[in-house]
């Protein structure tokens, strides 16, 4: 266990080269009988030295068939010896550098007619551009495919016999990854295609189960913000469908196996299509971003039975399990305990009889608990089946809890992942208010104020990873959206003004070193970064928000709070850079469509001025909170009280309440509320299309 005094020290003596890294992933494969480097000038420079094409090996360190691959083929030392003897070998945990794994996987999904997925096995020219990428190759030929072995020989002596050919393939792949797509016509971006993105993703919604498609089953939460912000503006028909699909979709994933009955929280994804085995792995933006869906669904008035529980478990895993002493939240859990997937969490009828006793029988039917199992040998991952109130069987959920804290459990990632800590604080920061927790809020702003004390250094650069006492890699466009995003989340639920100028920070760095004024271009890296083989810009929206639609969000926000002009143009010329991939597939970029919404009806902002220790202060920016959308800002302030930086005079000018009666008005841009001094009469404006 890390702790302020005294940083992990890797326990094992050097097997390689990365036996001095910080990422979890790669000292994972520091025994290995590879010569494996860590990404970086010296495996390049030496892949030149030695003209040997470059082995590209990613993954992280949940990743169930990333350790399979390595128990199969880099422990082995007869295929280690052959990678060893034609390749330079580097190793890449993807959760670190998300711009090295975006080329790759980019050029696995070209070169394997759409597929892709970890471990990532890419086989580069020396100078990194890949001519032969795939994923998981087994040790031995199975299901059609060639063993790793096989391909290592092939591939070996192609590069040997003929260059000419793999270079000209390398080439072509760099070049491919280049490729802009042309507008398809002169039509704007505006709401209709928002609303049109919604039809697609209704198109193939699973009206039983919740969620999309079929089997594996994801939770797209990207997909339910779409819908979430996007409802009200569909006729009521479709709006009653979509709202129905939402509920159902939080209902069916809380109650059956994707959530953790005992601990909270959620896996990353279900094997089958009605959410009872899931892939068991836990990430912590599946936790953040799930967080905020919840949240919005009981802010528009769903079902608090239904929405609330996951919700606090969720927000009590992430703070018992989650949260490092120094600060900030870790990664990720593994999917497999002891070598075994799905292990410290399943159980038999016989298990749950030994702690609950007499309780047990009606426990086991409740939670589908039977002899022949719905997992691997009459094994049963814990499904809700009763419908019960969810505390009739909290205790007994404790004591299953206690027993299974005593098994073999998953590695524990405990690095810092600056992105997904944004995502994670603002859904707790969402959750806080609705939830009437303020230790959940308490929570986020500690995370975020770690974030900001050891992850920013003294000039102001953001570093994505925090672990072993040190910060590291200078941090991506992601890092730099999700954190203003959070910081405007947290400000806007009363933690802090200094979230607030934060926010603004995060707004100017992302403007500066990630935007390419000439080419209109928001990349993934910054222009001061490390020179890769191509500059990736942000990918499309997948289990986590894509960057530039995310970084859209949050500078359209900040924008029309601040009234900062450079702000909006460049919110514009990020959409517009966009339009092409919106034309095509609205439906693929649903974070930038959140944006789009947005910049299309404007920001309300609810202005409370109260001395801070009124009770009718709270009262109201309490009601504000819960009454205007979770994009929109709340913004209080005591009488006299100095204009906080990053809030427009206009919000402010002309509010002079009665002495001693704390008042709220609610503005969209130039329109304004009268006066209100009773909590509930406080409502969002309407839209004016």
């Amino acid at each position: 266990m890390d702790s302020p005094s005294a940083p992990q020290t890797p326990a094992r003596q050097a097997g390689n080269r990365l036996a001095n890294e910080s990422s979890a992933y790669l000292l994972q494969h520091s025994q290995n009988p590879v010569d494996w480097y860590p990404w970086g000038s010296e495996a390049l420079g030496r892949a030149q030295e030695l003209d040997r094409p470059l082995l590209v090996s990613i993954g992280y360190s949940a990743c169930h068939w990333c350790h399979v691959m390595e128990r199969e083929s880099f422990e082995d030392e007869a295929t280690a010896a052959l990678m060893n003897e034609h390749f330079v070998c580097i190793k890449v945990d993807r959760e670190e550098r998300p711009d090295v794994d975006q080329i790759y996987m980019d050029a696995v999904v070209r070169l394997n007619q759409g597929r892709g997925g970890w471990p990532l096995t890419a086989f580069c020219l020396p100078d990194g551009s890949p001519f032969f990428a795939g994923t998981y190759y087994p040790d031995e030929p199975r299901h059609g495919m060639p063993s790793f072995r096989q391909v290592l020989s092939a591939l070996a002596d192609a590069y040997a016999n003929r260059r000419n050919e793999v270079e000209d393939a390398g080439r072509r792949v760099v070049a491919s990854l280049a490729v802009e797509l042309d507008p398809v016509d002169e039509g704007s971006v505006g709401p209709a295609m928002a609303l049109e993105a919604c039809r697609l993703l209704m198109q193939n919604a699973d009206s039983q189960h919740g969620g999309f498609g079929p089997a594996p089953k994801f939770p797209t939460p990207t997909n339910l913000e779409l819908l979430l912000a996007a409802v009200d503006l569909l006729p009521e028909d479709e709006a009653r469908a979509v709202a129905q699909h939402l509920n159902r979709s939080a209902h069916e994933m809380a109650r059956r196996g994707l959530f953790d009955h005992l601990a909270g929280g959620f896996h990353r994804y279900c094997v089958d299509v009605d959410w009872t085995i899931p892939h068991f792995e836990k990430m912590l933006y599946d936790q953040g971003l799930l967080l905020r869906v919840y949240a919005e669904l009981l802010r528009r008035g769903g079902d608090p039975d239904q929405l609330a529980w996951p919700m606090r478990e969720t927000a009590a895993y992430l703070r018992r399990e989650m949260t490092s002493p120094e600060g900030g939240f870790y990664a990720s859990q593994d999917a497999d305990a002891d070598g075994h997937e799905g292990s410290f969490h399943v159980w038999t009828p016989a298990q749950i009889a030994e702690v609950l006793g007499d309780d047990a029988d009606a426990f086991c039917r409740a939670y589908g608990v039977e002899e022949e199992g719905n997992f691997e040998a009459g094994t049963t991952q814990l499904v809700d089946l009763s419908r019960e109130p969810r505390e009739r069987f909290a205790a007994q959920r404790a004591e299953l809890l206690a027993v299974r804290e005593q098994r073999v459990a998953p590695e524990t990632d405990r690095k810092r992942v600056a992105a997904w800590n944004g995502y994670a604080i603002s859904g707790l920061a969402r959750s806080a208010g609705l939830l009437e927790d303020a230790s959940i809020l308490a929570d986020a702003a500690a995370a975020m104020d770690f974030v900001l004390d050891e992850m920013v250094d003294a000039s102001g650069r953001l570093h994505r990873v925090f672990n072993l006492g040190r910060a590291t890699v200078p941090a991506f466009l992601d890092d730099h959206a999700a954190l203003l995003d959070a910081c405007l989340d947290l400000y806007r639920a009363g933690a802090g003004e200094h979230f607030l100028t934060a926010s603004l920070h995060f707004a100017h760095e992302i403007g500066d070193r990630f935007f390419d004024a000439e080419r209109g271009e928001l990349y993934f890296t910054a222009s001061d970064s490390e020179p890769l083989v191509h500059r990736p810009q942000s990918d499309h929206d997948g289990a986590t928000p894509a960057a530039a639609g995310l970084a859209a969000v949050g500078l359209a926000r900040l924008a029309q709070l601040s009234e900062l002009a450079p702000l909006a143009t460049l919110v514009d010329r990020i959409i517009e850079s966009q339009a092409p991939i919106l034309q095509r597939s609205p439906h693929a970029l649903p974070t930038l469509l959140r944006a789009v919404l947005i910049r299309a009806r404007g920001l309300s902002v609810a202005v409370v001025m109260g001395e801070a220790d009124h009770p009718s202060t709270a009262a109201l920016a309490h009601r504000a909170r819960q009454a205007l959308l979770p994009d929109d800002a709340v913004v209080v302030l005591a009488p006299g009280d100095e204009r906080p930086t990053g809030v427009a005079a206009t919000w402010l000018e002309g509010r002079a309440p009665r002495p001693g009666t704390p008042t709220a008005w609610i503005c969209q841009g130039t329109r304004c509320s009268l006066p209100i001094t009773e909590p509930e009469k406080i409502a969002p404006l309407s839209f004016e299309a």
